[in-house]
């Protein structure tokens, strides 16, 4: 449906505003954004009181803004309940118990509002907007501080029955290994950011203890502040130790993507973040997992792409809620 959105992108860090335009013959274009320090404000109503001031100071400054706003969304950490419009306690957001976020800001915008949590609403803005497009059958991989994932199935944003449907970062892949989601093992601790960063970090302190000094992590204090972006870069200049670490990573990946890919039949899997910007460490290793693992027929209908929105993703996301909810896909 044409006319104006407007998108909240709620973090633990950071909040945005995100009006877009919706075209008749489809896509969508973001005409502002602005952000705010969510500690800046010390309650939850004062943060969503001051998102829906600066989406109304952006809708005024549009001659027709108020009169063609369509629908408004929120893309937020779970865990959430989008049925009842409800925030529930996010670990990223402290103080942020059962909050009525839905009806608060309906109530102040007078439109529609619709509510998803950050990995689903990253599905749909890169399913319409990204790399998934054409696909009825699409799984999101966020690959970012954590592995959440987000599932199109069907042609519909599924979500399961209380919101938890995509959590495939809480899979164990193995009995020991990187601690993720709380699991030793599981997904996440192999394929997330800060994954690969204990990962490398067990491998670094081996290293060391055997009196190795590697180029990306040289001495004992600097462990404790690696990240995958050093391993990344290290990677790229050839450092064994680096490549090893990816290679580790990228076989879990193959692992983890053979599951999804046998359970749900995807056409496609659109990964984001550290995937995204390191695609060519894992491929090679990845592809060759999943054809041990996978079924060949469904295998042989799937193809993992890296994902297309980039840094404006939240952007895209937050306001895919609300044109989506709007349109029924949901």
């Amino acid at each position: 449906m044409s006319g104006y959105y407007l998108g909240l992108d709620i973090g633990g860090t950071k909040c945005a505003v995100i009006l877009g335009e919706a075209k008749p013959e489809g896509g969508v274009r973001i005409l502002e954004r602005t952000a705010l320090l969510t500690s800046s404000l010390k309650k939850w109503e004062d943060v969503l009181k001051a998102l829906c001031v600066r989406g109304g100071t952006m809708l005024e400054n549009l001659e027709d803004g108020r009169s063609r706003l369509q629908a408004v969304g929120i893309s937020c950490g779970g865990p959430l309940d989008s049925r009842r419009g409800v925030i529930l306690s996010p670990p990223n957001l402290p103080g942020w118990d059962q909050v009525p976020a839905v009806s608060f800001i309906r109530e102040r915008m007078d439109r529609p509002v619709f509510l998803q949590n950050d990995a689903n609403a990253c599905a749909l803005a890169e399913w319409k907007y990204g790399a998934g497009r054409g696909c009825r059958n699409m799984i999101f991989l966020t690959f970012g501080t954590g592995l959440g994932a987000g599932l199109i199935l069907n042609g519909k944003l599924y979500t399961g029955t209380n919101d938890m449907a995509g959590e495939a970062g809480h899979v164990r892949l193995s009995p020991h290994g990187p601690v993720g989601y709380g699991k030793e093992g599981s997904f996440e601790g192999f394929c997330s950011g800060g994954g690969i960063a204990r990962i490398a970090a067990t491998k670094v302190l081996e290293r060391l203890q055997r009196g190795e000094h590697p180029s990306f992590c040289p001495d004992y204090l600097s462990i404790g502040s690696l990240t995958a972006k050093d391993v990344s870069e290290a990677a790229g200049r050839g450092d064994p130790i680096a490549l090893e670490v990816f290679e580790e990573s990228a076989s879990y990946l193959g692992y983890g993507l053979s599951i999804l890919v046998d359970l749900l039949n995807p056409e496609r899997i659109v990964i984001g973040s550290v995937y995204a910007r390191s695609e060519k460490l894992f491929r090679e290793t990845m592809q060759k997992i999943m054809k041990q693992e996978c079924l060949p027929d469904s295998l042989g209908v799937c193809e993992v792409k890296a994902a297309q929105l980039g840094d404006q993703i939240g952007d895209y996301a937050a306001l895919s809620v609300a044109i989506d909810g709007v349109t029924g896909v949901q």
